[in-house]
């Protein structure tokens, strides 16, 4: 937890990016290790679990951080959550909290509270189309022999 406090703390002072960093740990091994790189990389995804998840997953070969502890420097947004939970990790360790974040100008709790309505009731437009023709991946997925399911 330290190096992902330590990696944080260097992140904002080398101007790379934002006040997060995550480690990725297997049988008390570093494997790899992210820092936020949202303004850096122009890109709103690039947030430090999302970074290091994506090493970790190149340096072990797999989707998947089968035995793997994260430790990332604050609560996972939302976003991180869902992206911890496709990568299944056997424990996430964090430091701050997502209170501490939104003291620090870091709010995510409208995501949360999107989350829990209805699309039609959400602040972006969330509008379904062609329902019936997206079924189409589905199908050809189910019937597909050599998937690798996840």
């Amino acid at each position: 937890m330290r190096r992902a406090i330590a990696l944080a703390i260097e992140n904002v002072q080398s101007g790379r990016g934002g006040p997060f960093a995550a480690v990725v740990v297997k049988d008390g091994k570093f494997i790899a290790e992210g820092a936020n790189q949202v303004t850096s990389t122009n890109d709103p995804a690039a947030h430090a679990e999302i970074v290091a998840i994506r090493a970790a997953c190149r340096v072990l070969g797999d989707f998947q951080l089968t035995g793997c502890d994260l430790y990332t420097s604050c609560e996972p947004c939302p976003m991180c959550l869902g992206a911890i939970y496709w990568a299944r990790p056997a424990r996430i360790f964090y430091a701050a909290t997502a209170a501490d974040a939104a003291a620090a100008g870091f709010d995510d709790a409208f995501i949360y509270e999107e989350i829990r309505r209805s699309p039609d009731a959400r602040r972006l437009l969330c509008t379904q189309t062609l329902g019936e023709e997206a079924l189409g991946p589905f199908r050809v997925w189910a019937a597909y022999s050599d998937k690798k399911p996840y």
